[in-house]
């Protein structure tokens, strides 16, 4: 478990009192360090003199492992859940996860003049969350949410990273089981806060869409001014019923926050943003249906904290996706989409009409959704069934262990000689070489998808290279 809290500014340093007032713990035989702290971490390969190292415990790691070799390195501290035989000052706390917790929650208290946005959802977390970044900092000094420290691990890390320049924070929340969400939104304290839409990501840990709702409204209990709420969301009632807050301001079809008017280019949008202050054209340098729904999803949550509407359309114009979410990359004569971050259901879909709008043949390659327990087979059906069906996609190359599943929903359908299934990237690799000669010199587009684990950049960059 390396989770990095690397930062190139230099963080506000910790006292002793601090971090054991933060904690609640014991100095181990009373021998306390001498001096400031300057960082907490929980990645043994990072820590030095000056640091303090937090010994995280998981199923199958013990960072308690790593204390004689931190010491070795000069670090000053531990922050331990059990005393180890190290020559090393040891604050002894009940549970080290949870005393991260407690850090991340003291720091955010620490930064009074913050304005906090946390935002949760099952698609469109991450896009949302740059496109709120690109608002905030071109105003002020921003702490964004890095890659997917989202958890009850990932928050707290990013929480110790504030400084007191930091006059606002984009804080993405995600759950993968009941209850995580309310401890991570209790640490943050947003001012304004909300789900963006309730999709079919991690399934299997919640038995059913119903359980994702109530996971992520957990959010709605820790917000201190305005509730943000999806207008179009197939449980957007449930969703308004879980609001605690007097202000609430929501975005999307039948929202207060829309978009109108929306051009769908092949690799960038124009739309009319609706708000209460007025209507603007935003030119949104982000293709896709989908991520006009972001960018009003931003939009709203930066109304939200006070930001003005020239401001906004500023900021989602400038905007820049996430590596590996939906970024076009030109190679040779062919067009490589790279939206192999992350998947779900949802936006599997989504990503299909991007690619629909691309020049040549259109290809799309999917890798295996992971948590999608005891669905996984059914949902991977519908899934091949409806990419097949997706209008201007020639081919859909499936790729891991639910491949099967997936072409057997394209063959359902009159397009089930589109797709193609393989177990793994070896057996696909030479079926995507032999499918560019056989279209040469025809235009191609390939469209790179799939959960995290099944790492399809690897592929894609695989196929690059033979071209």
């Amino acid at each position: 478990m390396h989770t990095s809290t690397t930062s190139t500014a230099a963080l506000e340093p910790w006292s002793i009192e601090q971090l054991q007032q933060a904690t609640q713990g014991y100095w181990l035989n009373d021998k306390k360090p001498a001096g400031q702290i300057k960082r907490i971490l929980t990645d043994s390969r990072d820590a030095e003199s000056g640091d303090a190292f937090l010994a995280l415990k998981g199923e199958r790691f013990d960072a308690h492992d790593f204390i004689a070799q931190v010491a070795a390195q000069g670090c000053d501290i531990a922050i331990v859940s059990r005393p180890v035989d190290a020559d090393i000052c040891q604050l002894v706390v009940e549970d080290t996860r949870l005393a991260l917790g407690l850090l991340g929650a003291y720091r955010r208290q620490q930064n009074p003049q913050l304005k906090v946005i946390a935002l949760t959802g099952s698609s469109g977390k991450t896009t949302t969350k740059e496109m709120l970044g690109s608002i905030l900092s071109r105003l002020a000094p921003t702490l964004v949410t890095r890659g997917n420290l989202n958890n009850d691990l990932g928050v707290p890390v990013m929480l110790l990273e504030l400084r007191p320049e930091h006059q606002y924070a984009v804080m993405e929340l995600g759950a993968s089981h009941q209850g995580e969400i309310d401890y991570t939104s209790k640490m943050v304290q947003p001012h304004v806060a909300g789900i963006i839409n309730i999709g079919t990501a991690h399934l299997g840990e919640f038995g059913g869409r119903d359980g994702i709702c109530r996971a992520k409204s957990e959010i709605y209990a820790h917000i201190s001014e305005t509730s943000i709420i999806p207008a179009a969301d197939d449980f957007a009632e449930t969703i308004r019923a879980a609001v605690r807050t007097e202000k609430s301001l929501s975005f999307g079809a039948g929202g207060e926050v829309y978009a109108s008017d929306v051009v769908l280019d092949a690799q960038s949008s124009t739309f009319t943003l609706n708000t209460a202050q007025g209507s603007k054209t935003v030119q949104l340098p982000f293709a896709g249906e989908h991520n006009v729904e972001n960018a009003t999803a931003a939009a709203a949550f930066a109304l939200a904290i006070g930001i003005g509407l020239d401001d906004i359309v500023a900021g989602l114009e400038q905007a820049v996706g996430a590596k590996g979410r939906l970024n076009f990359i030109p190679h040779k004569d062919y067009l490589f989409i790279d939206d192999t971050y992350n998947a779900n259901p949802g936006s599997m879909r989504a990503a299909a009409e991007v690619l629909a709008q691309q020049q040549g043949i259109r290809v799309m390659v999917t890798g295996d959704i992971g948590e999608l327990g005891s669905s996984a087979a059914i949902e991977h059906y519908k899934l091949g069934r409806d990419l097949v069906s997706v209008k201007g996609i020639n081919f859909v190359v499936a790729v891991g262990e639910f491949a099967p599943a997936a072409q057997e929903g394209a063959r359902s359908t009159q397009y089930g000689k589109k797709m193609q299934a393989f177990l793994n990237q070896e057996q696909a690799l030479p079926f995507l070489i032999d499918l560019i000669e056989t279209h040469q010199p025809q235009p191609m587009s390939f469209l790179f998808k799939g959960s995290r684990f099944t790492h399809m950049e690897t592929l894609m960059a695989a196929l690059m290279e033979k071209l």
